[in-house]
């Protein structure tokens, strides 16, 4: 992706705010620390401002979610056990880009399948956004699908086993983010990024095939 210069100045026009890269990185050694389940855990030796620094994170493979919006402006969440926090939180349809070979787009038409037994004609870029930028390399792409039909019902285990399903005027899940009452960050983004560009028309969606910089810059870094 492009390497801007960190800027040294507060912003001062909405142009002007753009994640800084710091130009190139002295990685001394990177290696993996724990070999999970689901992710690993990278320990990482580096040089930042004259000093070297070891920080370990979450190596993720990035992730794609899915905000489906129905002809009467309606969300489709999604409610699933979640053991880290202990809570069925309500959701997007989401997952990892573990599948090789497998584009952003693709991912995204999986999972909405395989979660919500639903296609899509109408697909449009959303958002994109690191997940938690201090303790993991996750990068997730959010997609706008419209024109929704039925599929076949996927065979679903584990956690997803029991999965609930919900369509939600999107305005009624606005309120329901600002008043603290469903938490899952994606959703919570999504559904905000969602409202806004509506407001606007939605003249702030991307094109699907936009290249996914933050993802490839990242992973390009590590490998």
């Amino acid at each position: 992706m492009p390497k801007p210069e960190a800027s040294q100045t507060s912003p001062t026009y909405a142009a002007d705010l753009i994640d800084g890269v710091p130009g190139e990185r002295v990685i001394h050694s990177s290696e993996r620390a724990f070999a999970g389940a689901v992710w690993d855990i990278r320990r990482d030796s580096f040089e930042y401002g004259g000093e070297t620094l070891v920080r370990d994170y979450m190596d993720h493979t990035g992730a794609v979610a899915v905000l489906a919006l129905d002809e009467s402006d309606r969300v489709l969440l999604i409610q699933q056990y979640r053991h880290p926090i202990a809570v069925r939180d309500w959701e997007i349809p989401a997952g990892l880009m573990d599948v090789v070979g497998e584009s952003p787009l693709l991912g995204a038409k999986r999972e909405l399948a395989e979660e919500a037994d639903l296609a899509a004609t109408d697909w449009s870029l959303l958002t994109e956004f690191y997940t938690s930028p201090g303790g993991s390399s996750e990068s997730i792409r959010v997609y706008l699908a419209r024109g929704l039909s039925a599929t076949e019902t996927f065979a679903r285990t584990g956690e997803e086993a029991d999965i609930e399903r919900a369509w939600v005027p999107l305005d009624d899940v606005v309120t329901a983010v600002l008043e603290r009452r469903v938490q899952n960050s994606v959703m919570c983004i999504a559904v905000l990024a969602a409202h806004a560009s509506r407001e606007r028309n939605w003249s702030t969606l991307g094109n699907v095939d936009e290249p996914w910089e933050r993802r490839e810059w990242v992973r390009g870094e590590r490998s």
